[in-house]
């Protein structure tokens, strides 16, 4: 199983946030956000940051896929 935050991506142009500002809102690191960009795993106490800024649910924000969809593989 691979992870992919498209569905975080598109909240947040739906909702006009910047990377930047949800990075400072949610209070981590850059390096968190780079994570994101590249569909890496991130920490659940990340995860649930971000779900309090953007009040949302995990399933909002990601959802999971198989290795194969993740690499462009079909």
């Amino acid at each position: 199983m691979a992870v992919q935050y498209d569905k975080l991506f598109h909240m947040l142009i739906d909702r006009k946030i910047s990377n930047i500002e949800l990075t400072r809102m949610a209070g981590f690191s850059g390096n968190i956000m780079t994570r994101l960009k590249r569909n890496q795993y991130i920490a659940l106490d990340s995860v649930e940051k971000i779900c309090r800024v953007l009040d949302c649910g995990v399933d909002d924000i990601l959802e999971f896929t198989s290795e194969e969809n993740a690499n462009g593989d079909h």
